[in-house]
């Protein structure tokens, strides 16, 4: 197996432990409670001392902040709450200095309201080339909309102007979708990309990469218990629709115009929540995306026997068409997986608040869970906070929820606001160090996080923070824990998932009593502290052979 450290480097991104900034969340530079670009500038020597290999900033463009960022009003500029591009480019220069890679956000399914085309759009009336640039259609008699598709965040996926025409949203009312029948949308990206590559990003994270493209037939979805469904089944008209693959293969193809630059080829990471992996495969193949985030282990249950089936099922389809896995446990828009470790499994995704949680349980699993990741093949994603282990705060007050979900459910569901609550960096009370000269961040921190700062883990060696710094030391130095694939130790307790790669071994005990390491092996690292020589429950030890 190819030692990591002699990798070439143009496979940086095939076993790249990527850490995901919110930048509203991460650090706040300029002190008025939001995080920005000079706030990510000055941890970058924390993200580089944490041993990750890139970064990867959620959308950091102009916007009215209706979805957090995601709905863009111009993908070639830096929102002025962020900073400025001058400050973007810094960023760049300052991470490739200290050997991190920089990924950004494409959000190429919808736009902002605000965005110029579709205020032109609007304005140009119907028939217009201005409206073919999105989804504009006459609604069916009686005045309904023209088809019965619902919106991700909460009621019907068209929106009703003046004139009577409806427009498409898949998502929030305030973000159009972008029509990639037009030629005029699927160059404005050509431009948009290299534009970005150009400035000197590694790469790009597709949002819902599996969208862009619609059955131009508009037929309505199948009902489930009298509503339309929100299945990605297979022939959905608006989701895995076979003219995406068309537009990742043009991508594929601007990114490998890069490849001769000193900088090597830029990169593509697709969000696709897809199932089975048969499914996701098809947008790694190796004239398309480069890899694809595999969603099911963060959906599985803390169970040994539904975990190996997802990790072989990931592993196998993904490699049968040349492409890395890549393993994630939270991102800004899931329960963070602290909390979700901490309750009935099968409930854990439900909304905030839903069911009890054991938070010390949680935070149990999530080291456990911390060391499976790292130690599985393929690429790993780290979001910001999971290094401290942070959990969901599900009790912020109804005045400042942000998530377009609260308002599209008529206020049934509180959203996604408590996994993106600001990062405590230090001291004994709010605002945490998040920001200098503020008394409260754009969301509030828990007064009870002083514990969880990363300056007070950073004093403990057996804290969550030096456990993962330690997980990502061995991770980049063993030459056994790049891409390569695993074997499973079959001879295991029921419960227990144990697998080796070379001369590494890891074990994970998801039963419900004590297991017996291994004689005559080296402890690498353990998620807990070992009594004599027994793995606790809940706990996963790296073993050298």
């Amino acid at each position: 197996m190819t030692d990591p450290a002699t990798r070439p480097a143009d496979d940086w991104w095939r076993s790249a432990v990527v850490y995901q900034v919110y930048p509203r969340s991460f650090a706040d530079a300029n002190g008025d409670g939001t995080g920005d670009v000079n706030g990510i500038r000055a941890r970058l020597p924390y993200l580089a001392d944490l041993g990750i290999d890139a970064i990867w900033i959620s959308p950091w463009y102009p916007s009215p902040l209706l979805d957090g960022g995601y709905d863009v009003s111009d993908y070639r500029d830096i929102n002025p709450e962020f900073g400025t591009l001058a400050d973007a480019d810094a960023l760049i220069a300052e991470a490739h200095a200290l050997g991190l890679r920089i990924l950004i956000d494409l959000v190429p399914n919808h736009c902002s309201w605000e965005h110029p085309w579709f205020k032109a759009a609007l304005a140009a009336g119907k028939g217009s080339p201005e409206r073919d640039l999105f989804w504009f259609r006459d609604g069916k008699e009686g005045g309904l909309p023209p088809t019965n598709w619902p919106a991700a965040f909460g009621g019907g996926a068209w929106q009703q102007i003046d004139d009577g025409q409806w427009y498409l949203h898949l998502f929030d009312i305030s973000q159009p979708d972008w029509n990639w029948d037009n030629p005029a949308v699927i160059e404005e990206f050509d431009a948009i990309l290299r534009f970005w590559f150009d400035r000197g990003i590694d790469g790009f994270r597709i949002d819902v990469a599996d969208s862009m493209a619609k059955d131009p037939a508009l037929p309505d979805v199948p009902l489930h218990n009298g509503e339309p469904t929100r299945e990605k089944y297979v022939g959905n008209p608006f989701y895995d629709q076979p003219g995406v693959h068309t537009i990742h293969q043009r991508w594929r193809a601007i990114a490998d115009e890069y490849a001769d630059t000193p900088q090597g080829p830029r990169v593509f990471v697709a969000e696709a929540w897809l199932s089975p992996a048969e499914r996701l495969a098809q947008y790694v193949r190796s004239n398309e995306l480069h890899s694809a985030f595999n969603f099911d282990v963060l959906q599985c249950a803390w169970d040994a026997k539904e975990l190996r089936q997802v990790i072989d099922h990931t592993t196998e389809n993904l490699w049968a068409v040349g492409a890395p896995a890549t393993w994630v446990l939270s991102n800004h828009d899931t329960i963070r997986h602290r909390t979700r470790y901490g309750r009935d499994q099968r409930d854990a995704l439900e909304g905030a608040g839903v069911v009890p949680t054991d938070l010390e349980l949680g935070r149990r699993r999530a080291r456990a869970a911390a060391l499976l990741e790292l130690a599985l093949p393929g690429g790993a994603y780290v979001y910001q906070g999971d290094e401290l282990a942070l959990p969901e705060v599900e009790d912020l007050p109804e005045d400042v929820l942000d998530d377009p979900t609260w308002e599209r459910s008529g206020h049934t569901v509180r959203g996604r606001d408590g996994c993106r609550v600001p990062i405590p960096w230090s001291g004994s009370e709010p605002p945490f160090g998040f920001g200098p000269g503020t008394d409260q961040p754009w969301l509030p921190q828990p007064a009870d996080w002083s514990a969880l700062t990363a300056e007070t883990q950073a004093n403990d060696p057996g804290s969550h923070l030096n456990l993962y710094k330690a997980a990502l030391r061995i991770r980049r130095s063993h030459p056994a824990l790049g891409e390569g694939r695993l074997t499973w130790d079959d001879e295991t307790p029921a419960g227990v998932l144990s697998f080796t790669r070379d001369s590494f071994r890891c074990l994970v005990n998801l039963s419900d009593a004590p297991i017996p390491l291994p004689p005559h092996q080296q402890i690498l690292l353990s998620s807990e502290p070992l009594t004599g020589n027994h793995l606790p429950v809940d706990a996963t030890a790296w073993l050298q052979l």
